[in-house]
C-alpha cells in the first residue's frame, strides 16, 4: 500500500502534495529518481512577509532612535565633562564688573582649571532677549530699551575643571571664590542637563519595549499563520506520515518555507526604514545643533540595525518549527 501511494505521488496520479511539502519530500520519497509533482508557490504573496516588513521598519526605526539618543547623551555628558559655570548676581553693573574680573583671575590661578572664559554682555543679552526682551543696561544700570525693565543680567565665567567634580569640590570651589566674590555662585554644566538625561534614558527604554513587543507580535503572527497551514494541508500531512514522513521532516518544510518568507519582509523593511532614517537624519541635520549632531549614527549603529532583520528570521524559523512540532504531536 505504501509503494502504491508513493509511486502515485511520484508520478503525479492519485494524490497530489502541495508545493511546499511536494518540494521538501519528494526527493526522499520518490522512487528511482522520479521526483514528486511541484506545484510552485509564489513568494511574497501571503500577508506574512508584508507583516515581518512592517514590523521590522518600525523595530528598526525605534532602535535607530535608541541609538541617536544614547549617541545625544554621550556627546552632551562628553562636551559637559568637567564644565562649571560661576555666576556673578549682583544688581550693581560696577560692582559685577569687579568682582567678575576677581573671580576670573581666581580661576585662572586654580590647579586643574583651564578655558577660563567670560562669557561677552552681548551674548548673554542675546541668549535672553528672545524670552526677556532687550534688558541692555545704559550707564547707571538702567534698561537702555525704554521699557523701564531695568533687569540686570548676571556675569557668567565657564571653565573647565581636570578631574571628576563631586558636590564636595564644587563647595569647597565656592567657598574659596566668595572670599574674593562674594555674589559668585558655581554649577556644574553636567547638572544643568541631568533632567534632560534622564528623560533621554526613559525613552531609550521605551524604545527598548517597543523592540521588544513588535517581536512578541511578530513571533505571534508567524504562529497564527503556521497553525493556518497546518490546518491547510491536514489530509496531506496525515498522507505523508502514512508514507513514512516524520514530524521532524514536516517542520523542516514549515520551517524553511517561513524562513524565505522572513528574510524577504526583514530585508524589505530594512530597506523602508533605511530610507525613513536618511530622510529623518538629513532634516535634523539641518539645525546645526550640537547636541543633534552628536547624535548621528555610526557603522557600529548601523551594524546593529542590521542584526534586527536577522534576529526576526531567526525568531520566525524558530517559532515555525515549535507550532508545527507541537501541533503535529496531537493529529496521529
Amino acid at each position: 500500500m505504501t509503494d502504491t501511494m508513493t509511486d502515485a505521488i511520484a508520478s503525479g496520479g492519485g494524490v497530489r502534495l502541495p508545493g511546499f511539502l511536494a518540494g521538501g519530500l519528494g526527493g526522499g520519497l520518490a522512487r528511482g529518481g522520479r521526483q514528486a509533482e511541484i506545484v510552485p508557490q509564489a513568494r511574497l504573496s501571503g500577508p506574512i512577509p508584508w507583516v515581518i516588513a512592517i514590523m521590522v521598519a518600525l523595530m528598526v526605526i525605534a532602535a535607530a532612535g535608541g541609538l541617536a539618543l544614547r549617541n545625544t547623551g554621550k556627546a552632551a555628558a562628553r562636551e559637559l565633562s568637567g564644565g562649571i559655570t560661576v555666576q556673578i548676581i549682583e544688581a550693581r553693573p560696577e560692582e559685577r564688573a569687579r568682582q567678575s574680573a576677581a573671580a576670573l583671575a581666581f580661576l585662572a590661578r586654580t590647579n586643574g582649571a583651564s578655558e577660563v572664559r567670560l562669557v561677552p554682555q552681548q551674548e548673554l543679552d542675546a541668549l535672553v532677549e528672545p524670552w526677556l526682551g532687550d534688558v541692555r543696561e545704559g550707564a547707571g544700570g538702567e534698561s537702555s530699551s525704554g521699557d523701564g525693565m531695568g533687569l540686570p543680567v548676571p556675569a557668567l565665567i565657564d571653565a573647565r575643571l581636570s578631574g571628576p567634580l563631586t558636590p564636595a569640590r564644587l563647595a569647597k570651589l565656592q567657598d574659596a571664590l566668595r572670599a574674593v566674590a562674594p555674589a559668585a555662585r558655581v554649577d556644574a554644566q553636567s547638572t544643568w542637563l541631568r533632567p534632560v538625561f534622564g528623560a533621554i534614558v526613559s525613552l531609550q527604554w521605551l524604545a527598548l519595549a517597543l523592540i521588544v513587543l513588535l517581536s512578541c507580535a511578530t513571533g505571534a503572527a508567524v504562529l497564527l499563520a503556521a497553525r493556518t497551514a497546518l490546518g491547510n494541508n491536514r489530509d496531506t500531512i496525515e498522507i505523508v506520515h502514512l508514507l513514512g514522513g516524520t514530524d521532524a521532516q514536516i517542520a523542516r518544510i514549515f520551517q524553511r518555507s517561513i524562513a524565505f518568507d522572513a528574510i524577504g519582509g526583514g530585508l524589505a523593511g530594512l530597506s523602508i526604514a533605511a530610507v525613513a532614517i536618511f530622510l529623518l537624519g538629513r532634516s535634523f541635520s539641518a539645525l546645526q545643533a550640537g547636541i543633534i549632531t552628536g547624535a548621528a549614527l555610526g557603522w557600529t549603529d548601523w551594524l546593529m540595525l542590521g542584526l534586527v532583520p536577522i534576529t526576526i528570521v531567526l525568531v520566525a524559523t524558530v517559532t515555525a518549527r515549535w507550532t508545527v512540532m507541537r501541533a503535529l504531536r496531537g493529529m496521529l
